[in-house]
């Protein structure tokens, strides 16, 4: 399954990585994500190039996971920015702009994980196992 992902959507989910990776300081204090979180984002790094290629719902389950991550970093922003300057102010509209891209590849990746259970549902005539999960591939 190909989940497809444009130039501005990449670019927020690189900037809301690096967010992650780098720690995380809004004007009102730290924030720094757990070790696991922080993981799950540098693996997803690499693949921040193009089109996700998923062939697992394995793969799409951490490939959510990681945006997940990145989407509530980029909220935070956002909200910081809105309640610091002025919700019009450049800064707030910006990060905006990158938390609504990185939300939407979310929604994306939710609703091909459910297009992916579905299939494997009707294919094996159960439900989806951590084996199927992982095992179960999709081909492009």
């Amino acid at each position: 399954m190909i989940v497809h992902c444009n130039f501005e959507e990449l670019t927020a989910l690189k900037a809301g990585a690096h967010q992650v990776l780098d720690g995380y300081e809004p004007e009102h204090g730290m924030i720094a994500a757990p070790p696991e979180e922080r993981e799950r984002v540098a693996a997803l790094m690499p693949q921040l190039g193009g089109d996700f290629s998923v062939t697992t719902l394995t793969e799409q389950r951490s490939l959510l996971q990681a945006v997940t991550i990145i989407v509530g970093i980029l909220r935070i922003e956002m909200e910081s920015m809105v309640a610091a300057h002025h919700p019009a102010d450049e800064f707030a509209v910006s990060a905006y702009f990158d938390f609504a891209h990185a939300f939407s590849v979310q929604g994306r990746l939710y609703e091909v994980g459910l297009e992916m259970e579905a299939l494997v549902e009707l294919v094996t005539g159960g439900p989806v196992t951590e084996d199927l999960a992982r095992d179960f591939v999709f081909p492009d």
